[in-house]
């Protein structure tokens, strides 16, 4: 790949400084978010473990020297170093013995288990997660508001134009795969598909060369997509498969499966927001939100196209609720913000909370459609004041609701910010 070809991604500025930081960066994530296009952008020089070339050779290479495969102009990369575990160490060893910073940029979409690696790389080895683009990364967002601002309040109001809601269904179903982008919209959904099939069928088992019961993953994934941007627990998911599914499952199952996907980087959770100031004003619950990596794989194991999600906005809300928190988190952490959701058991919720590095933190309401900004708007105010109001606690300093169909980005007279997802960059 050409530089001129590179479509360039939030995370390559992290990518730069860790280089800077550190002797070694791993970049992990998802199968086909372009963590190897962009490894390779950085690197100097590469040796692709997983490569089918010469029978494995690369791979059979690296489990006889590894030390042999590290030597190349650095930045070296080693794409799916996970499967040669030993190389971590190696890596580890000779930015040691060097002594230099960005020896080696490691790519991995799995993570292996311990057996094999002796040391942490604590120190050594930086870490990045990578995520499918988000709608600026593609090109689908105008960008003219920065989340960096927008959470201390800093937005100049301005039209952003119609958004068609054919176009938002039409992100979601095909999603932040750089490999979908130009793929006509009929077809769209084949490689989220496809996707799934390989991860279940294959790299389930590669991982610890295990064989589990691929039927009951895949109603599990199908769950988790029926759930998708919900507090859904285990429980609920496992009364949720008997329940469509006919079939039985078990905790211990379902906690060992859900373990297998996290290591994917098939489904990243939000977390409860639990700052020091809000733990003391209320009773704040502790459920991950729950989240497959990219909203087109919940499209895909729904059998959802773009028709019956338009006659269907109550699963088409939850799913357009995915697509913005996984392009709130790629924003926030390019600032160093994390994102959050807040529910407590005064039944007062916030879909998105993003705290900044300086423990402040911005509210974030999330709708698909202009006529639900009123009530979304009241929400945040109303518990703004009641957190306010309660004992050293500190409340939001920004209330914002994130729309699908709205045309402007602006401050209402209450003080809530209305921007449009299409709008939005880091």
């Amino acid at each position: 790949m050409g530089a001129e070809e590179y479509r360039e991604r939030i995370i390559d500025a992290k990518v730069e400084e860790y280089l800077m930081t550190f002797g070694a960066v791993c970049i992990e994530g998802p199968k086909w978010c372009g963590k190897t296009w962009t490894s390779t952008h950085h690197a100097k020089s590469a040796i692709y473990i997983g490569s089918p070339e010469g029978n494995f050779q690369n791979r059979q290479l690296a489990q006889l020297s590894p030390a042999l495969v590290l030597e190349g102009a650095t930045p070296r990369l080693l794409d799916e170093w996970q499967e040669v575990p030993p190389l971590w160490d190696a890596v580890r060893y000779q930015v040691d013995q060097r002594g230099q910073k960005g020896q080696f940029i490691l790519t991995g979409s799995a993570t292996p288990k311990h057996k094999g690696i002796l040391h942490s790389g604590a120190g050594r080895i930086g870490r990045l997660r990578m995520r499918p683009m988000s709608l600026y990364e593609s090109g689908d967002s105008s960008g003219v508001v920065s989340l960096e601002q927008l959470c201390r309040g800093e937005v100049s109001p301005s039209l952003t134009g119609e958004v068609d809601l054919k176009n938002l269904v039409r992100f979601i179903v095909r999603g932040g795969w750089p490999g979908n982008l130009e793929i006509p919209e009929k077809q769209a959904g084949l490689l989220p598909k496809e996707y799934l099939t390989a991860v279940i069928e294959d790299d389930v088992y590669r991982i610890d060369d295990v064989r589990r019961d691929s039927l009951k993953m895949l109603q599990l994934l199908r769950s988790l997509a029926r759930n998708e941007s919900t507090t859904a627990t285990n429980r609920t998911l496992i009364k949720d498969i008997k329940a469509t599914d006919e079939d039985d499952i078990d905790g211990n199952t379902v906690a060992a499966y859900l373990d297998i996907f996290r290591r994917l980087f098939l489904i990243e959770n939000q977390p409860p927001f639990s700052a020091s100031g809000i733990r003391s004003s209320a009773r704040i619950k502790q459920a991950e939100k729950r989240h497959l990596a990219d909203p087109s794989l919940a499209c895909a194991l729904l059998q959802a196209t773009p028709e019956s999600l338009i006659g269907d906005l109550e699963t088409l809300s939850f799913l357009f609720e995915s697509l913005c928190e996984r392009d709130l988190r790629i924003y926030a952490e390019a600032f160093g913000g994390r994102l959050y959701h807040y529910q407590d058991y005064s039944n007062r919720e916030i879909d998105a909370v993003i705290e900044r590095p300086d423990g402040e933190w911005a509210a974030f309401e999330i709708k698909l459609g202009a006529n639900q900004i009123d009530a979304a708007a009241e929400n945040l105010l109303t518990i703004q004041r009641e957190i306010a109001a309660a004992p050293q606690a500190k409340a939001p300093s920004v209330l914002c609701v994130l729309c699908g169909l709205s045309n402007a980005v602006y401050q209402r007279p209450d003080g809530v910010f209305v921007v449009p997802i299409t709008a939005l960059k880091n």
